[in-house]
């Protein structure tokens, strides 16, 4: 995949070191997603994050593919891998199943030999060797980690007060063993919340599956999961739902009203991703994280922020 685009460097945010990233965008970044990608860039610079858009990546393949077709799968996830590892920087995604699908293949080429040899052997027609040094990292993780809470808190220009959020990780985020936070209650991202000045809620469907892809094969399996994660979230006063994951956002977001309709509910919650929050509060405008891209209109949740 040709590269469309350089990342926009927006105004300083003070004298920050920049540090530089791979960013690998995933296919959603300028499809379902588009707002995430949009709003990811945006905070870059007021994080003193540098995200190098990983030049001439590829699909990672997503989970059917690995299950198809296994080997394949590897080598089409691994050319990515050697891309960055060419680069010498970390590669960060923001997409749930990217990270879970790369991280996944960095492990076995880095831990497998025989099968390292033989996507090598692949990957050598396109003049790439992956040698296993890569660290596959989240956006989330990234940001709180490498930043951490209080430098973010720091940037806060427009604390968030009075805003109740229920915060969604969805179930592949720190599930795995690829995951850098407790499965069942993570925390990672309430504690991000909190430092922007706003409150989290009680929500035990935080890191449920919102039924991903199945929502095309299998709509009335999808609308009920989907259901009781917007109920959950309504019936702990939640003004928004946030969340790390384009495919969760996409499902509760654009299949909020069918998920209302089928199962006789009202609720009316306006679904962001957690890029778009975390700019509002650093003052980045509404424009430029692209909260207008959200099916469920956001105007009466943001309106006293802006």
């Amino acid at each position: 995949m040709a590269l469309r685009r350089s990342l926009p460097k927006l105004k300083a945010w003070g004298a920050l070191k920049m540090k530089a990233y791979s960013y690998y965008p995933g296919c959603s970044d300028e499809a379902t997603g588009i707002a995430y990608g949009i709003s990811m860039r945006a905070i870059g610079d007021a994080l003193g994050m540098q995200l190098d858009e990983l030049e001439d990546w590829n699909c990672c393949g997503t989970t059917p593919y690995h299950v198809a077709e296994e080997l394949e799968a590897i080598c089409v996830a691994g050319r990515n891998l050697a891309l960055a590892e060419e680069k010498g920087q970390d590669i960060v995604t923001g997409c749930n199943a990217c990270f879970v699908t790369l991280g996944k293949t960095n492990q076995r080429l880095s831990n497998n030999p025989e099968l390292r040899a033989m996507a090598n052997e692949a990957l050598a027609e396109g003049n790439l060797k992956y040698n296993g040094g890569l660290k596959v990292r989240h956006l989330l993780e990234v940001i709180v980690n490498d930043i951490g809470y209080d430098q973010i808190a720091s940037k806060v220009t427009k604390k968030l007060e009075g805003l109740k959020v229920a915060c969604y990780y969805g179930c592949q985020l720190t599930r795995p063993n690829l995951g850098f936070d407790d499965t069942e209650n993570p925390q990672s991202m309430d504690k991000l919340v909190e430092a922007l000045g706003a409150e989290t809620v009680p929500f035990e469907m935080k890191a449920r599956c919102c039924s991903a892809s199945l929502v095309m094969s299998e709509e009335d399996l999808a609308l009920g999961l989907i259901n009781k994660i917007l109920k959950n979230a309504q019936d702990n006063n939640a003004d928004c739902i946030i969340t790390a994951c384009p495919l969760c956002q996409l499902n509760l977001d654009a299949y909020q009203s069918k998920a209302k309709k089928k199962n006789e509910e009202d609720y009316e919650i306006p679904v962001f991703f957690f890029t778009q929050l975390l700019g509002m509060a650093l003052g980045i405008s509404e424009k430029e994280l692209a909260f207008k891209k959200g099916v469920v209109s956001s105007k009466k949740v943001l309106a006293p922020y802006l």
